[in-house]
């Protein structure tokens, strides 16, 4: 989905002119750059979760010329998504972490002279 659809979405939800969608859209993008930018972390419940990890300096690799170039260290963007969010991409998913639980508790016998570790 590319931005312009984005804002056909939002204009397209209420009796909102093009140029209000495009605004709320902005605002909203404009607001999570800004927050990244002053170093805070954005959280949107049910979808996920913005924020900057900083990277560290290293050496690459020109690929043209195979020079080593040194590459400064700097904050990056990065989202993390919610549970919901992962659970909804990938419905298939619960069906088989289910399976794959560990067994109840009532069907384990546990020697009480030799615990299990822990």
């Amino acid at each position: 989905m590319t931005k312009a659809e984005l804002v056909d979405r939002v204009t397209a939800l209420g009796d909102l002119t093009r140029h209000d969608g495009e605004v709320i859209v902005e605002t909203l993008f404009d607001s999570i750059i800004g927050a990244l930018k002053a170093g805070d972390k954005v959280e949107v419940r049910g979808f996920g979760s913005f924020r900057t990890r900083q990277r560290n300096s290293r050496t690459g690799r020109n690929p043209k010329t195979g020079t080593s170039v040194p590459v400064p260290a700097k904050r990056v963007p990065f989202f993390k998504p919610s549970k919901e969010l992962r659970d909804l991409v990938n419905p298939d998913e619960k069906k088989i972490s289910s399976k794959r639980a560990a067994p109840k508790e009532e069907h384990m016998h546990v020697d009480p002279y030799d615990p299990p570790a822990m």
